[in-house]
């Protein structure tokens, strides 16, 4: 089974949903020198991250303005952090 299929298989999409999110720019795989998408257990997380949120009623616009908002907080806490000198 090709790597793209067990990643589809293991968060329960079509392999044709990920190749979207590849074109939509969600994610951004390693591409192989035979040209196959190599996901990182990192995308592979915000991958299923998004299909979490869609499989709790976002639309997928939303739930990726969720995950950006995430990762801003993030950010700041990180910030603020840094700033109180943690």
């Amino acid at each position: 089974m090709k790597r793209e299929s067990r990643v589809a298989a293991m968060l329960h999409v079509q392999v044709a949903f990920l190749r979207r999110l590849d074109e939509l720019g969600v994610v951004v795989p390693i591409r192989s020198a035979g040209g196959r998408r190599r996901c990182s257990s990192r995308e592979i997380n915000r991958v299923a991250a998004r299909v979490k949120l869609i499989s709790e009623g976002l639309t997928p616009e939303g739930a990726r303005r969720v995950l950006e908002l995430q990762a801003r907080v993030e950010e700041l806490e990180a910030d603020l952090d840094r700033a109180r000198g943690q």
